[in-house]
């Protein structure tokens, strides 16, 4: 294992980037609030940051801030599990005392800025590649030679109980006494002691499984947070006195002019120098219609320049761009929200000390007080050792939840984990994104009104004008055009206008296409201000300097949006819009889906109105977008649709792969179901032991009985399981 490079001491707020943004921004307010969030513990001395690697779940990073706290010298310690990154704040360099910490806890560390190692997929699932070959080997033999399989039984859980119990001890002395590895050392050795070599291994083998199963759920969910970093390019093409160089974005300062071409990413956030140019800010906003900005106006970073060549300033100091704040967004979200702690691992806490007291006061007291016979109860002592073993208890709820997920995927529903299934199972109302959620997510011509030409021509001429052009309006023009199968003519001389439109010859005439407010146009007065309280998006066809026509366009509904939204009434979940586009265009979604919406929200607000909402009832974000990511962190649970960006299906904790809205009551139905089973499993397994921990204490039960009620349980409880397999 190789040391981990000491990192650097840094000033408070510098090693994370979290310094308050500059007041000229407009979403300042909500960040600078965020920052305030983070910033409410008090702060003494210097701040430390490391990323711990080996955490597979919420309880991982409890166990790593228990074993920092021992060290001497730490004031505050956190670890963000979304991120992994562990903060530690102490008067001064504690840095080899807090690494010795983590490792005796089972965990490693590194320097934030180095590489990630390249781990190797045989490595990692070494131990359990061998259990499983042993377990195959084991039950052969006992096939053959009874004897000899019980022997080789023994020696699989010993080969399985190594790691488990290794990490078991690390995590005592490093003050976590009764963690989940505690339990399964319990229960293997206690099935060894009584002659349960098989249900010894299995009880191993299960765990083992369910850990990897978590870690790989895990690094999935944080791949998604680590791609918003590749919205920034790496390099910025920086202009000074007119001459051109490529340099690096933390390079960037506040005054620099950058250049990016066209269909190229914004690498900071800046203010336009250009006359005028399209932007597709949908990573930050979810408006699917490209933003016309002018000279003089922000522009964030991420953004991308639809059709031109661009020349901008630059606001954001590294570190600090929009996307950044995003990214910020998504940790804080974490923060706020409770980690959620494995069923099991909480009840070990009590269940464990308590059952291994219990047999032990069994074995000696009666000797020792009432001079009654040793072996009757030492045998009565590992009995109940026995009934304590967790085998039922620790199948119940993975059983439950793989029977979920399996179902769930085979209608097309990816749900991270069993801790999103039992959010899910939760959720009382559901937030929808509306571009690319709740309608198809790019514009669709809706309406075509002629002025003293055919509809088919005034259609034709645009098509004509538009054609070549990567603008998203332009390209539904030429698309409705070719389902209509009109033949368009060729157009020439198309040349871009200045914050006017797009111009072109076309049979000899002058063909203008431009925004529906840019030329004057009274006959088309009423019918435009009608189009545009209807959400929809207009523009006007000019021939020779004549108004010839209106082409109006919206992004429209998905087709089962109005059935998946009832679904959900019928399972009393309520619903409401969060988006970024004008209150018109939201209003007109909001209208056909009898749903309540707020439109203009920008990423910041949209996790303000989530966190609101979701401290009234448990709350489900569904979106599809990089801007929906710190929203589906704030909610109670993230549920992305399939046709969204990978950062949205990474962030979030579930997904719809089969892109159908009408899955989201069903996700939620088969959720509800498989808590229920959970519920009855723990019913299940605990109360067969209680009933057993009763005669068995009069004598009336003795080990192969309680063998019977351990693995009776198990059964029980895995049939009961995979009745959500058959689940309609």
């Amino acid at each position: 294992m190789s040391t981990p490079e000491i990192p650097k001491k840094v000033p408070q707020f510098s090693a994370l980037k979290l310094a308050p943004l500059p007041a000229k921004e407009p979403c300042c307010a909500a960040d600078c609030s965020s920052v305030q969030a983070e910033t409410v513990q008090p702060v003494e001395g210097h701040r430390y940051s490391w990323v711990v690697n080996g955490m597979d779940c919420a309880a991982c990073a409890r166990k790593v801030e228990t074993a920092v706290r021992q060290v001497a010298g730490v004031h505050h310690v956190q670890v963000l599990f979304a991120t992994e990154k562990l903060l530690v704040n102490a008067d001064s360099n504690v840095s080899a005392q807090v690494e010795a910490a983590v490792v005796k806890a089972g965990y490693t560390l590194r320097n934030e800025h180095a590489p990630v190692e390249k781990t190797s997929l045989l490595r990692d699932n070494l131990a359990l590649i061998t259990l499983v070959l042993l377990m195959g080997i084991s039950w052969i033999l006992t096939q053959f030679n009874p004897p000899l399989g019980n022997l080789a039984f023994i020696a699989t859980t010993l080969v399985g109980l190594w790691p488990v119990a290794r990490q078991a001890l690390r995590l005592m002395k490093s003050g976590s006494w009764f963690a989940i590895e505690t339990l399964m050392s319990v229960a293997a050795i206690g099935a060894l002691f009584i002659g349960a070599t098989a249900e010894a291994a299995m009880v191993l083998l299960l765990f083992l499984i369910g850990e990897q199963l978590e870690g790989w759920a895990a690094s999935r969910a944080r791949k998604g947070v680590s791609a918003l970093m590749a919205l920034k390019p790496e390099t910025a093409i920086q202009v000074i006195q007119g001459e051109r160089k490529t340099v690096p974005i933390a390079a960037l300062r506040p005054g620099d002019v950058i250049e990016v071409a066209a269909g190229g990413r914004l690498p900071a956030d800046g203010t336009l120098l250009t006359a005028t140019a399209s932007f597709d800010e949908s990573a930050l906003t979810g408006e699917s219609i490209p933003v016309d900005r002018a000279a003089g106006e922000k522009v964030p970073a991420g953004a991308t320049s639809v059709d031109r060549l661009v020349q901008l300033t630059v606001l954001s100091e590294p570190g600090d761009s929009a996307i950044d704040r995003i990214l910020k967004l998504i940790e804080e979200a974490e923060e706020r929200r409770a980690p959620v702690e494995r069923f099991i691992d909480r009840f070990s806490r009590i269940y464990t000390p308590a059952i291994m007291l219990v047999a032990l006061l069994v074995a000696v007291v009666p000797p020792l007080l009432f001079s009654a016979p040793w072996a009757g109860w030492i045998y009565k002592g590992l009995t109940l050792l026995l009934i304590g073993c967790p085998c039922a208890l620790v199948i119940s709820t993975p059983a439950a939840i793989t029977s979920g997920l399996a179902a769930a995927a085979r209608r097309g529903a990816l749900i991270k984990g069993g801790a999103a299934l039992e959010q899910l199972a939760q959720v009382q109302q559901v937030a929808f994104d509306k571009t690319g959620t709740l309608t198809v997510g790019k514009p669709q011509v809706t309406g075509i009104f002629p002025y003293q030409i055919h509809e088919q021509d005034l259609l034709a001429l645009a098509a004509a004008v538009e054609q070549g052009s990567t603008h998203p309006l332009a390209q539904a023009i030429v698309r409705e055009a070719q389902s209509r199968g009109l033949t368009v003519p060729a157009a020439t001389a198309q040349r871009a206008l200045m914050g006017s439109g797009i111009e072109a010859e076309v049979a000899g005439s002058k063909v203008l296409i431009c925004a529906a407010d840019k030329f004057p146009a009274p006959h088309f007065a009423a019918q435009l201000a009608t189009l545009e309280q209807a959400g929809q998006t207009v523009v006007m066809v000019v021939q020779d300097g004549e108004a010839k026509g209106l082409v109006a366009l919206r992004d429209t509904l998905r087709d089962d949006a109005k059935e998946a939204v009832q679904a959900l009434h019928q399972l009393g979940v309520k619903g409401v819009i969060l988006t970024g586009d004008n209150p018109r265009a939201a209003a007109a979604i909001a209208d056909e889906l009898a749903l309540d919406f707020r439109a203009g929200l920008l990423p910041a607000d949209k996790v303000q109105a989530v966190s609101a909402l979701n401290a009234q009832t448990p709350l489900a974000m569904v979106g599809d977008g990089i801007n929906d990511a710190p929203a589906m962190k704030a909610a109670t649970i993230g549920i992305a649709m399939g046709s969204g960006t990978d950062v949205a299906l990474e962030t979030a904790d579930a997904a719809l792969t089969h892109n159908r809205l009408t899955g989201l009551a069903q996700m939620i139905s088969l959720a509800r179901a498989t808590r229920a089973n959970i519920r009855q499993n723990i019913a299940i397994a605990l109360g067969l032991k209680g009933i057993f921990l009763v005669t068995t204490l009069l004598g009336m039960t003795g080990l192969w009985l309680a063998v019977l009620a351990d693995t009776g349980a198990t059964v029980l409880v895995t049939a009961n399981a995979l009745r959500l397999l058959r689940r309609k």
